[in-house]
């Protein structure tokens, strides 16, 4: 679990290192974190949805980021996409926050995906934001804070 985390740039370069990390080692992109800010302009959705073709190509050469070409263009859409929202992105996800619940005993019982979750992506979908789905939506969650699915005797419960 991460601790809480809100705002609308804040949660911006969360779920776009949540997209570039799919399929990856998440050591990968916290190797990777800070040359992932310098790249997206410390993701400012501002700043990163004028992002055009120059700067795909910047980014596509840039060995300091994971190149996939779908992973950039989708997180300079997913900018857009954000400045065009009539609520406050940090209040959209957190909308989709479940109530606590008990502590699970093993991993077989920390899901992949959860109602919640499969809800945000679809309602992120829906609104035109890409690349990202049921399992990096529950993602986010994780490290966010939205949810707490440490072990029940784990340090980091309750810390």
């Amino acid at each position: 679990m991460g601790r809480e985390l809100r705002g609308d740039r804040e949660l911006f370069e969360r779920m776009s290192l949540e997209a570039f990390q799919s399929g990856l080692s998440w050591a990968i992109i916290l190797r990777k974190r800070e040359h992932f800010r310098e790249a997206f302009a410390d993701f400012d959705p501002a700043v990163v949805a004028e992002f055009g073709e120059v700067e795909v190509a910047r980014l596509l050469g840039d060995a300091g980021i994971v190149r996939n070409r779908l992973k950039i263009e989708a997180t300079i859409s997913n900018a857009r996409t954000l400045l065009e929202l009539d609520e406050s992105f940090s209040d959209l996800l957190w909308s989709f926050a479940p109530p606590p619940s008990p502590a699970p005993t093993s991993y077989s019982e920390v899901p992949a995906t959860t109602p919640e979750s499969i809800a945000m992506a679809k309602g992120l979908k829906q609104r035109g934001f890409r690349f990202f789905g049921p399992t990096t939506a529950y993602a986010l969650m994780q490290a966010t804070g939205m949810v707490n699915d440490h072990l029940a005797d784990c340090v980091a419960r309750n810390p």
